[in-house]
């Protein structure tokens, strides 16, 4: 024998409410964000350095909501949302620790390392946490905050700074203003971490 199985209003009702909120899939953003260094190492130049003198700077830590390649909307203390239409091409921490490398070479004359290039010995590093890579949304404003740690060369010494950055969106919070603001934020605190860095 066989039943009738009877799928209740209110499942349907649910299942097109989520739909109306929730992408599963399918639809590609417009257009993927990055970060652009506002300064990058001349093409070109050389530099040199004792293996204790460099500078390995790792790619950061982040919360679980910057482990996305969506941006993140704190509307208030307890509920984040994220930017419609809005992707990263790789995780914002990738980019950042990117941006942030090209910023420290292009601003000081330590020789930069990524964390893949060195082999034996790292010199000094750079790690950290990127602890805000977003938007408030109670003050319409990109927000850029980065917990550095700089370890010194065998791990004798360690200090610690705390770096932050607002741009204003300007406007209504989409993808693309969204990501320029950012960027922004972003390239203000490299900068402020090369100067730190340098002196």
């Amino acid at each position: 024998m066989i039943r009738r199985i009877r799928t209740p209003l209110i499942a349907l009702v649910g299942a097109a409410t989520l739909s109306a909120c929730f992408s599963f899939g399918g639809k590609p953003p417009p257009f993927l964000l990055t970060l652009d260094p506002d300064a990058a190492p001349a093409a070109g130049a050389a530099r040199t350095a004792a293996d204790a003198s460099t500078l390995t700077i790792l790619i950061p830590t982040a919360p679980q909501k910057l482990r996305t390649t969506r941006i993140p909307v704190q509307q208030d203390d307890a509920s984040i949302a994220y930017v419609q239409d809005a992707q990263w091409v790789e995780a914002p921490q990738r980019l950042f620790q990117r941006l942030l490398s090209e910023t420290v070479a292009a601003r000081t004359s330590r020789v930069v390392l990524d964390e893949g290039q060195y082999l034996t010995a790292p010199g000094e590093q750079l790690a950290g946490q990127l602890m805000e890579f977003g938007v408030d949304a109670r003050s319409n404003e990109a927000l850029v905050v980065y917990q550095a740690m700089l370890v010194a060369a065998g791990g004798k010494t360690v200090t610690q700074r705390r770096f932050e950055a607002r741009e204003p969106i300007g406007g209504k919070v989409e993808a693309k203003r969204t990501g320029e603001a950012l960027t922004r934020a972003a390239n203000r605190v490299a900068v402020d971490v090369a100067v730190w860095l340098g002196e």
